[in-house]
């Protein structure tokens, strides 16, 4: 399984962004996808996870910091998972990566236990 991002650029504080992952393939019908960014100096931050089933979709987890601000969703058919992020501010400069688990759930992913890949990851800079 492969997982490409993309989406990132520069933008001005305020705005939004949208940013894209795309799944190259889905091992089992249920899949744990979150969406982590790390900037230089900071440790590592899970923003936010999603589980998707054939039936189902889990409503999102997200982390404090970008709540109420930051979205996570998927299309229909079920390998995109897009996180859109408003009212971007200059701490939410990072490089986002997305990153996705099959054994467990959000709690997993974001944890670092279940993971089977990541992304490259894509840079976000938010100007002030």
């Amino acid at each position: 399984v492969q997982l490409v991002e993309s989406g990132g650029g520069l933008v001005q504080a305020g705005k939004s962004l949208r940013l894209s992952c795309q799944i190259s393939e889905l091992v089992s019908g249920y899949y744990a996808l979150g969406w982590f960014r790390h900037s230089p100096g900071q440790e590592r931050e899970g923003v936010g996870c999603i589980s998707v089933s054939p039936r189902k979709i889990g409503l999102p987890h997200y982390a404090d910091s970008i709540r109420d601000r930051f979205t996570i969703s998927t299309d229909n058919t079920h390998k995109t998972v897009y996180l859109q992020m408003s009212s971007l501010r200059s701490e939410d400069t990072a490089v986002y990566y997305c990153a996705v688990g099959w054994d467990y759930g959000c709690n997993e992913v974001l944890g670092g236990i279940d993971i089977h890949a990541w992304g490259q990851g894509t840079q976000v800079t938010v100007s002030s």
